[in-house]
């Protein structure tokens, strides 16, 4: 087989090469049961103990949660978004700190708009020409923060920074986009899924572009909840080891998978929901001439959508590069969902601040996420 590269992953021989499509499961994707539809949490009392076990706790990574704390957090996020006026208080004098060392749009607005509509105060802190670590150790800034925060939300390059944060405060620390992953994003887009198609346990999502921070915490939300994922990059710009080790782990408990190829076209293919994201990241400038044309066939465009279903969206954590990885047609058509996401983003964190502070509660109509259906099998 030409090109072909072998990889080991969870004692499985992985072949992937230039336009093949590997199902990273030991079961074939046809064969998985399909889990109930209310994967996760069940009763009041499962909510309030996983509720209880979220308190205090700091979110670095998407696999820093359980199937069932998860399920608790999509909940809750789509009841802060239709009932916000049962959680005005909830956080009533709770005071959030935000360092941030890159710029923001979606991520800041929509903390400080969480937090200040929950009761409690926002304080930005721009570390975009002052890195933390640099002025005065991490370790110190932790415990100074500490003293007069009640949760530090971080939006950095490393992920070194976000987890010596962490393991440094006695307060939660929200992980709001390093090198790793984006956890925030990706709660959000599944709650964004989850409005469109009711269960996503069996959704068939696809992800085309760069195997990056997005992507990574994408992967593991899917497994968590139960979808199918494929994730369609150029050679040599897939996801990292260590994170599809993590997601077919969780797949295997779920009824998930995870399928690696090369090839968007095989990858869009019946696909219910189509994600790209920019093919160079922050603090990646210097690499966009060399990645423009390894990208190109991997634009989202008007041919690649219709191979998906009828009923797809498509999907954009933005900002956009239009006419790049994705076209105006498409960003702007109605298949879009991007600016959906983005305003859910806002109810995402407004559930993750509330269970990392313990001013969760359960709404009785959002039980199992408003009694949402799993997806039957085509």
């Amino acid at each position: 087989m030409d090109n072909q590269l072998l990889e080991k992953v969870d004692n499985q021989t992985v072949e992937t090469t230039e336009g093949q499509t590997i199902a990273m499961n030991s079961k074939n994707i046809t064969d998985v049961p399909k889990p109930t539809p209310t994967l996760g949490i069940q009763s009041d009392s499962a909510f309030t103990e996983t509720a209880k076990g979220l308190s205090g706790r700091d979110l670095c990574s998407i696999a820093d949660l359980s199937v069932q704390e998860m399920a608790a957090i999509m909940e809750l996020a789509h009841a802060v978004k239709t009932q916000p006026e049962d959680f005005r208080h909830a956080l009533d004098a709770k005071q959030m700190v935000l360092l941030f060392e890159k710029a923001s749009l979606r991520t800041r607005l929509t903390f400080e708009a969480a937090i200040n509509t929950l009761g409690g105060n926002a304080v930005f802190v721009d570390q975009v020409s002052s890195p933390l670590g640099e002025r005065e150790s991490i370790p110190d800034v932790a415990r100074n923060l500490e003293r007069w925060m009640n949760v530090i939300v971080l939006r950095t390059y490393s992920h070194d920074t976000v987890t010596e944060m962490a393991a440094n405060a006695k307060v939660p620390v929200i992980n709001a986009l390093s090198d790793l992953e984006h956890p925030c994003q990706a709660i959000a887009d599944f709650m964004t899924l989850e409005e469109r198609f009711g269960s996503v346990v069996g959704l068939k999502f696809t992800y085309v572009g760069d195997g990056n921070n997005v992507c990574h915490s994408l992967m593991l939300t899917a497994a968590l909840l139960g979808a199918h994922c494929t994730i369609a990059t150029p050679k040599n710009f897939g996801p990292k080891l260590e994170i599809i080790h993590k997601t077919i782990e969780i797949a295997e408990h779920t009824g998930g998978s995870l399928t690696l190829t090369h090839d968007p076209i095989k990858a869009a293919t019946g696909a219910d929901a189509i994600y790209t994201d920019v093919c160079t990241s922050m603090g990646q400038e210097h690499e966009a001439t060399k990645r423009a044309p390894i990208f190109k066939p991997f634009q989202v465009n008007e041919a690649l959508m219709a191979l998906a279903q009828p009923s797809a969206v498509f999907m954009h954590c933005l900002p956009a590069h239009r006419g790049a990885e994705v076209t105006d047609v498409v960003l702007d058509g109605s298949q879009s969902i991007v600016f959906d996401q983005a305003e859910n983003r806002l109810h995402a964190q407004k559930a993750i601040i509330l269970m990392l502070l313990g001013g969760a509660k359960r709404i009785p109509s959002h039980r199992n996420r408003g009694g949402l259906q799993a997806r039957s099998k085509r």
